[in-house]
């Protein structure tokens, strides 16, 4: 499964980005979809999480209520929608997909995900 970020930049704080991430059409409903993160010097984190059909999302605490993700099936895409961004918010940003068959569980252990999209990079300058 191939997954193809997009979307990143240099933006201000305050601003606005919508990361996409773009997978095969016919099968991507089958995979829950998650962003994740990785800032210089730190470790990958989980971001926000999106069920397969929608119904449940999750998020970091650091990240709610100024992200979120959604997705839309027919497309093959899952969105991650990025208000008042912060300087601490630049990172590079993955999106990862788990097969499964579970609907609506939203899981946040990178470990479970077996597909990764190259990466975008998010620079928020203060």
């Amino acid at each position: 499964v191939q997954l193809q970020a997009s979307g990143g930049g240099l933006v201000q704080a305050g601003g606005s980005l919508r990361l996409s991430c773009v997978g095969p059409r016919r099968s991507f409903g089958w995979y829950r979809m998650a962003w994740f993160r990785q800032a210089p010097g730190k470790e990958r984190e989980f971001v926000a999480g999106i069920s397969r059909v929608g119904r449940s999302t999750e998020y970091a605490d650091s990240v709610k209520g100024r992200f979120t993700i959604s997705r839309d099936n027919a497309r093959g895409t899952v969105y991650l929608q990025m208000n008042s961004l912060k300087p601490e918010d630049t990172a590079v940003y993955y999106c990862a997909a788990d097969e499964t068959e579970n609907l609506y569980r939203v899981i946040r252990t990178q470990d479970d995900y077996d597909y990764w999209g190259q990466g975008t990079l998010v620079t928020v300058s203060s």
